[in-house]
């Protein structure tokens, strides 16, 4: 019998499977008991010669039966202990509860200077003050002078600001683009908050691990510490306007309820209606997290900006906002203005929705942006508004047209509001911004200093080596304490910023376990930190998702459908949960299924709520060893050793004579007695050393391999490393550091393969989940590519016990080249061939180990799902983005359709125990031309999980009569299996479809429930909706009114005065 073979190895490797992909021509001697097809012993045979060959090179080099003896040595000595995970996540929430309350008391004490210097400070529009511009600082004019608000200012590269150059004894002070350097205003301003310079270096030196703190003022200025140089964009424009800003928001103003009205009438056409659209779009920049709103355009009749919102308000998020701009571009002017009718609809959508509870349930607020108004509707606002005025009326008057001024005017001082004419686009931002003085007169008055905290947001200066930096701000209002009668002065806002890395090293990773995590969450349900939290993603540079700052809970923790967890979170409840979950590694490229107990509580004195998730299994243990700590300093100062850069030991940031000690050092220094006073984890310290003694004749053991010529004479083995449950690491390099084929394995640029703040790596987590003394072998890419490094990793984990409940305590091993694990495997092979000896060879090499193997053989791996031999599962990315066509429609923003031929979908498989398939769902289809934008979008896509009970399986594929035979085999001892199939047959024009969804029935329909749908969210304690002090008649900046309307609107002010 003529036979054509092709043998495939596959395993699961980084975005694929490492596939040696060999074609076999054989001459099959006929032999008593010989069948037709692939001989399943001839398979068996291959796979356990290679299997025993492959473990035999990776536990010699790895040295991992040696370190499993040196850890059960001490086994009788050793204490294992169940993690009580309550009490872990309490003592987590009070540690962090700590941290914030230092940076909200550094805040406060700069509330009490600033406002202490406003009140000693005299407004003098003559004062002349020359102050440090962050633009013009370090600038010389053609003369070489400097320029005038720039002078000469020193700045030095600070490592705790990411070497970014900066001053620590001054700030600066940012301007926006628009305004005038040297106005009155500012420069009064900014001579009063140079008093704020000595607080900021006083914070500082109190509490080091501080970094930007700032003061934003109602007129426009920044002032910001450390001094740091601004840059403007290509265009010599600096955007930034704090009074922008979610801080400066929330603080200043109380949660809010707001409809904006806009007039679409036939008199808006043109320059007014491009007016009117920014004048919205800035608006929408206003709005935060805690507040609501909807766009009602207005002629002859009522439009809804977005149709299906009829009738209702939404959260003010960055989705929400995005996606009514791209509404606004659609509005055209046409017919008449009736102004009443919008009116009223506002005011019952705002008292309807308010009786639902599900608004913000505090201020509320109409935007009325419109060329004019022929009458003042007073008998809308008696209906709906008087004589309690609960819903503050803002006019903005578009065009240089006065005619109507009087009328919208008094709409504003009649219902404490504001009104504001905008002739230009220059003229905008300034006019919008000033209802937000109005809003918050109560909170003034009431002289309430409400702490507010945002939601996590990226920090582009502070950039790392992985990219801009994610940060929250801690901020207060600031208010003038001078005899300013009842209009409520709002000077601005002070904040500091806190970085969720200052965050994260709280977290004890040690008491976690392998798979397990800690994160917290926002009021609103918005992740503050998780490790599924993915802000950034990469083209060409690391680039901010839009959304990447409203990623709610049930978007990373989805398997919990009813949202149990999230709500419990969300309404500060103290409790635990449990569920099944997959969790995806390698940069979403593999899945493993845990079953995970969540521990849950809130944090004092914030929004935000905390809580850690712990696998069952061995992530629920953990062990005690004791060693002496002279034997422990010992073995951890040797030159192999490193500590997880990202953990925290001892606190070095605490005090600035500790700042410049490596952990290794702070470690000596406390447990010698020497430094006392530093902040240390004793405990932790404690296993470190433990597990430092432990390893410590792996060194030897390794060195020996090392010097001995007659191993590895080829150098296929490279490197050699392991990892214990206490972010201890040690490496031994067999060949030079630039003979490395993949040089950025164990280093800061390889994420996924040490330790993080957030996770083990990745090598230590996939071998945890092996059968115990069996390897995983991987192949690594890099970072956000598919480049192959021509490696094979493998690894193995150590138990302490022979026992399901026994912690992982360390995991080891290899890097070698694939080329010298191509051999290895021929090798095994030929062996094999010799004992059966009526086989003839003919092999060649295939060099796409990064191929998935349904590419390469989707009519095998279509037959292998029919069996039964893998299930298919489905998982969700709710942080994907997408690419959109020019022109095309937005269904890219939902479910995206994915079809696939079973030639041409692409898997990856794991086969002996997951295997999951994952591909760029962001194009639907090559479209030659057309510009692409990345838009966030849902996808869903299939992941594939063999049946961990079959070791072995054969099959025959129809190919249109002809038949194709294909046996696949485990390895033994390794992840892999083995695939042989018969070539003879062409099976790709056969193949019937496997997957195909199709999301254009539902799209528009789904997307409307998406906006309507509001989660559970926990309304901000705080709310200050209106005071009876106010000063009403402080209402507005253009014309006087005139004298029948003053005349009108007293009896209205005298007579709410007297309720």
């Amino acid at each position: 019998m003529q036979g054509n073979w092709r043998i495939l190895f596959s395993h699961v490797c980084s975005s694929s499977f490492l596939l040696l992909w060999i074609s076999v021509g054989l001459d099959v001697v006929e032999v008593a008991g010989s069948q037709q097809g692939i001989p399943l012993s001839v398979v068996k045979l291959w796979a356990s010669a290679f299997g025993g060959e492959i473990k035999s090179i990776s536990a010699k080099y790895s040295g991992s039966q040696l370190l499993q003896k040196k850890y059960k040595e001490p086994e009788k000595s050793v204490r294992v202990e169940e993690i009580d995970g309550v009490k872990l996540v309490k003592n987590l929430a009070v540690k962090m509860e700590e941290m914030f309350r230092r940076k909200a008391e550094a805040t406060r004490r700069l509330v009490e200077a600033a406002e202490e210097a406003h009140h000693q400070h005299e407004d003098n529009p003559e004062l002349q003050y020359e102050y440090f511009n962050a633009v013009l600082i370090n600038e010389v004019d053609e003369e070489g002078h400097n320029v005038e608000l720039g002078g000469e200012f020193l700045l030095e590269p600070n490592d705790h600001f990411n070497n970014l150059s900066v001053n620590l004894s001054l700030s600066v002070v940012q301007v926006p683009t628009n305004m005038y350097n040297k106005d009155p205003d500012i420069v009064n301003g900014v001579y009063w908050s140079e008093a704020l310079n000595k607080v900021f270096v006083d914070n500082f030196e109190r509490d080091p691990t501080l970094i930007w703190q700032y003061f934003g003022s109602a007129k426009g200025f920044f002032r910001q510490y450390p001094g740091v140089k601004w840059h403007p964009d290509e265009h010599g424009v600096i955007g930034f306007d704090c009074r922008n800003r979610k801080w400066y928001i929330q603080a200043a103003t109380s949660p809010k309820d707001v409809v904006i009205l806009v007039d679409v009438s036939g008199s808006m056409k043109g320059l007014r209606l491009t007016i009117a659209r920014q004048t919205v779009s800035s608006i929408l920049d206003t709005l935060g997290d805690d507040d609501f709103f909807n766009i009602i355009a207005y002629n002859q009749e009522i439009h809804y900006v977005e149709p299906c919102l009829n009738g209702t308000l939404v959260r003010a998020d960055r989705a929400n906002k995005d996606h009514f701009r791209e509404h606004l571009d659609k509005l055209f002017a046409k017919g008449i203005g009736l102004l009443g009718e919008a009116l009223s609809e506002a005011f019952t959508i705002l008292s309807d929705f308010n009786q639902t509870g599900r608004g913000s349930v505090c201020s509320q607020a109409i935007m009325l942006v419109t060329d004019g108004a022929t009458e003042m509707y007073d008998d809308v606002f008696e209906k709906y508004n008087w004589p309690e005025r609960k819903v503050r009326i803002f006019p903005y008057l578009i065009g240089r047209e006065s005619a109507f001024a009087d009328n919208l005017k008094w709409m504003a001082c009649a219902n404490k509001g504001y009104f504001s004419q905008i002739s230009t686009l220059a003229d905008v931002q300034e006019n919008v911004m000033r209802y937000l003085h109005v809003m918050s007169r109560p909170k003034v008055i009431d002289h309430e200093h409400d702490t507010v905290w945002t939601e996590a947001y990226v920090d582009s200066a502070l950039n790392d080596k992985s990219g801009p930096s994610l940060m929250t701000t801690v901020a207060m209002p600031v208010f003038s304490t001078k005899n300013e009668t009842n209009q409520g002065i709002l000077l601005g806002v002070v904040g500091t910023d806190i970085t969720l890395q200052e965050l994260m090293k709280l977290i004890p990773k040690h008491m976690l376990g392998i798979h397990g995590y800690a994160f917290a969450i926002t009021n609103n349900g918005y992740i503050l930190t998780h490790p599924d939290l993915r802000p950034l993603y990469q083209e060409g540079q690391k680039r901010r998702k839009p959304n990447y700052s409203s990623v709610d809970l049930s978007e990373v923790e989805w398997e919990d459908k009813d949202d149990i967890l999230r709500n419990a979170m969300v309404n500060r409840r103290t409790g635990t949960f449990s569920m099944e979950v997959k969790k995806t590694v390698d940069r979403g490229r593999r899945v493993l299924k845990m079953h995970n107990d969540y521990y849950y509580t809130d944090i004092k004195g914030t929004p935000f709520s905390v809580g850690v998730a712990l696998s069952r299994g061995h992530g629920k243990y953990f062990f005690r060893g004791n060693v002496s700590v002279e034997a422990g300093l010992r073995d951890l100062e040797q030159p192999d050793v490193a500590l997880a850069d990202e953990w925290t030991y001892c606190n070095t940031e605490e005090e600035h004579e500790h700042r410049h000690l490596t952990q290794i050092q702070a470690i000596k220094l406390f447990m010698t007695g020497r430094r006392p006073h530093l902040k240390c984890d004793r405990e932790l310290i404690q296993e470190v050393l433990f597990d430092a003694v432990v390893t410590a004749p792996l060194e030897a053991y390794w060195t020996g391999l090392a010097l001995n010529k007659s191993e590895n004479s080829d150098k296929g083995v490279e490197i050699t490393f392991l990892g214990t449950r206490t972010g201890l690491s040690r490496t031994n390099l067999f060949v030079p550091v630039d003979q490395l084929s993949n040089r950025d394995f164990l280093t800061a640029e390889d994420k996924e393969g040490v330790f993080n703040a957030d996770h083990f790596p990745l090598w230590y987590k996939r071998a945890a989940e092996q059968v115990p003394g069996t390897f995983v072998y991987s192949i690594p890419f890099s970072t956000g590519t598919l480049e192959n490094k021509s490696v094979v990793l493998a690894s193995t984990a150590i138990q302490l016990l022979d026992d399901r409940k026994s912690p992982i305590v360390a995991a080891v091993g290899i890097q070698m080249k694939l080329e010298f694990f191509q051999r290895k495997f021929w090798t095994a092979c030929d062996n094999s061939f010799i004992v059966l000896s009526y086989f003839l060879l003919f092999v060649f090499f295939c060099c796409c180990c990064w191929l998935f193997f349904g590419e390469v053989e989707g009519a095998v791996m279509n037959k292998l799902l029919q069996m039964g031999s893998f299930k298919r599962i489905t998982l969700y990315d709710y942080q994907a983005l997408c690419k959109e066509y020019a022109g095309s429609s937005d269904s890219a923003r939902t479910l995206s359709d994915v079809s696939f031929l079973c030639f041409s979908f692409s898997f990856l498989l794991e086969f002996n125990i997951y295997s999951w398939w994952n591909v760029d769902l962001s194009v639907k289809a090559q479209r030659s031309r057309g510009k692409t934008m990345m838009v966030p979008c849902d996808t869903e896509y299939p992941a594939f999980v063999s049946e961990r009970t079959i070791k072995e399986t054969t099959g025959n594929i129809d190919c249109d009569g002809c038949f194709r035979s294909f046996v696949i085999q485990q390895i033994p001892s390794s992840n892999l299996f083995m695939v042989v199939v018969d070539n003879k047959c062409d099976c790709t024009e056969s193949c019937s479809a496997l997957y195909i969804l199709d999301t254009f029935e539902h799209n528009e329909s789904l997307k409307c429930d998406r906006l309507k749908f509001q989660k559970d969210r926990k309304k901000p304690e705080s709310c200050h909706p209106f005071h009876p002090e106010e000063n009403a008649m402080e209402c507005g900046s253009a014309t006087r009114l005139s004298s029948h309307l003053t005349a009108a609107l007293l009896p209205l002010i005298a007579a709410t005065i007297s309720r």
